[in-house]
């Protein structure tokens, strides 16, 4: 395990914005609509890679060609340097991304952040709008 890490170079290349929903084909997303996420970020990818026991990195450093002002790529092991898969149930790149997104919505740090979120802008909204129909 030791030279395959210090070998991060030839590890798969995750942007963000392959499974970012906000984005259109044109834009980098590989995946459909249907299942992709909302504005995933490199340490919920990670996460995710982590959870489906599987090497990972974080480049910082690094942007996506058509996006360049979002910062940041995961470097994902899919196959050991003999050519086994260091997770059986992801064999292929299009997997990793579909599975990824499907866990991205799930990640601890974002459910958190949107159950207060969609308290506070659920009553003013509504309000708002009842106002809005008295006048």
């Amino acid at each position: 395990m030791d030279r395959e890490t210090l070998n991060i170079k030839k590890w798969t290349v995750f942007y963000p914005v392959y499974i970012n929903s906000k984005k259109t084909v044109a834009e980098g997303r590989r995946i459909s609509l249907s299942n992709a996420c909302e504005n995933p970020t490199c340490v919920e990818i990670n996460d995710c890679c982590s959870h489906l026991k599987l090497p990972s990195a974080i480049e910082l450093d690094k942007a996506y060609p058509r996006d360049f002002m979002q910062r940041g790529r995961v470097r994902v092991l899919l196959k050991k340097e003999d050519g086994t898969l260091c997770n059986p149930a992801i064999t292929s790149r299009k997997q990793l991304m579909l599975r990824v997104a499907e866990l991205v919505p799930r990640h601890p740090g974002r459910v958190k952040k949107q159950e207060p979120a969609a308290a506070s802008t659920a009553g003013p909204s509504k309000s708002s709008k009842g106002g809005k129909k008295k006048r």
